[in-house]
């Protein structure tokens, strides 16, 4: 038994938090990557684009930011919980703080193309393939 930790649980989240925490970015590298309370992300084709669903209860516009280049997307921002001056916390999940979050997509994308739609806590990025990027038929004479 470990002294001093009343839930072995909790400490394992916590380190585990921790190391994430320690991790950089790399939001120019070619892999996912995140560090803090990132949210859960699923990316899938449709046709030549690609959508990312990514799950942010409770934020608004005005705490994420978003950057694109190259075959990346980076999302940043913070999560934030209020629970009021005389509150005593008997659980706690949803995990709280900055988080920097990494997509990167097999294909080169036109970031100027990007559509971003924030409602109900769910934020939906359209990313279009770059034109320069999509298969060209050729016609044989």
């Amino acid at each position: 038994m470990i002294a001093g930790l009343t839930d072995p649980f909790e400490a394992l989240f916590r380190l585990q938090r921790e190391l994430e925490g320690r991790r950089a970015s790399d939001w120019l590298d070619d892999t996912t990557s995140g560090m803090g309370a990132y949210p859960p992300i699923n990316v899938f084709q449709e046709g030549h684009d690609f959508v990312a669903i990514i799950e942010m209860p409770g934020m608004s516009r005005d705490d994420l930011e978003l950057k694109a280049k190259g075959n990346t997307i980076r999302i940043s921002g913070k999560k934030s919980i209020a629970y009021g001056d005389k509150v005593s916390i008997h659980r706690r999940e949803r995990v709280a703080g900055n988080f920097d979050r990494t997509i990167t997509v097999p294909v080169r994308i036109d970031p100027d193309a990007i559509k971003a739609e924030l409602s109900d806590g769910i934020l939906i990025l359209h990313v279009p393939r770059a034109e320069s990027d999509k298969p060209r038929t050729i016609a044989i004479t």
